[in-house]
């Protein structure tokens, strides 16, 4: 009886360990995400291609997540926070830097500086490219 016990309690053990991570894995967001803007779209809409999961694998969220605070100064993401689409922020009617302003501009100024900055000093890189990003087949 107390073998059965332990190996039940093992188990159970094992299953809420397992399942504790898959639910945390959940949390962190698709692995793929196509990005496009909805508050500020260009005249011709462009979608992007994210890999977010190849992201998550190498980075911490806050290497790309940042939020707001209560008078609108960027503050640096604390792990566990909510997410919020980065067009809730960079849209023209926020008042923000210009060079900032759009979901557009953010993106292409965030992302082609990181990939950039790890090509130069010679680390996988993702692309700076248009095409790279933004692919003809995207839905």
């Amino acid at each position: 009886m107390k073998q059965y016990l332990f190996i039940m309690s093992t188990l159970l053990l094992c299953l809420a360990v397992c399942t504790g991570t898959s639910m945390a894995d959940a949390q962190k967001g698709p692995a793929e995400i196509i990005l496009k803007s909805t508050l500020d779209p260009a005249k011709k809409v462009k979608r992007a291609f994210f890999p977010h999961e190849k992201h998550q694998k190498r980075f911490d969220c806050a290497t790309c997540h940042h939020a707001q605070s209560d008078d609108g100064q960027q503050v640096a993401y604390k792990e566990g926070q909510k997410i919020a689409k980065c067009e809730s922020c960079h849209n023209t009617k926020s008042g923000i830097d210009k060079k900032l302003e759009t979901f557009k501009k953010a993106a292409h100024a965030r992302c082609r500086a990181c990939h950039k900055k790890r090509k130069k000093e010679g680390k996988e890189a993702g692309p700076i490219k248009c095409k790279g990003c933004h692919r003809k087949n995207i839905q």
